[in-house]
């Protein structure tokens, strides 16, 4: 099952994350497959990327599947320019993709917000 998670996570953390899957690889080890990996600076930061408005539309885009933004707009009952902003965002973010036809959808099986409570009073 492809996951995307979300979380803050500083550089350290997640270069070492990527050092010991290099050992694990070049010690010819098995590695499992790897969850695409969203990491913001802070949790103030994350908040801005993924308001609960942008969090709103990749739920319907995972409940509903692919919709073009305009009916996408339409069933959150939002701007349509709103939410072409909000999915160009999603897009870069690497949370949402387009199809063929140009409809937006979600590729994760799964998307998981994390945030550990000790970095909430970044927030602020």
């Amino acid at each position: 099952m492809s996951k995307a998670i979300i979380g803050v996570e500083g550089f350290d953390t997640v270069a070492a994350r990527v050092r010991k899957t290099a050992r694990r690889l070049d010690a010819k080890r098995a590695v499992r497959p790897a969850d695409y990996h969203l990491n913001f600076g802070s949790a103030a930061l994350l908040m801005q990327e993924l308001s609960a408005k942008r969090m709103e539309t990749l739920r319907m885009l995972k409940r509903e599947g692919p919709l073009s933004i305009y009916a996408l707009a339409k069933r959150l009952g939002r701007n349509y320019s709103n939410v072409h902003q909000d999915i160009a965002r999603l897009l870069e973010h690497g949370l949402a993709e387009k199809d063929e036809s140009g409809r937006v959808f979600v590729p994760w099986d799964d998307v998981i917000v994390r945030i550990d409570t000790s970095v909430m009073s970044e927030a602020a």
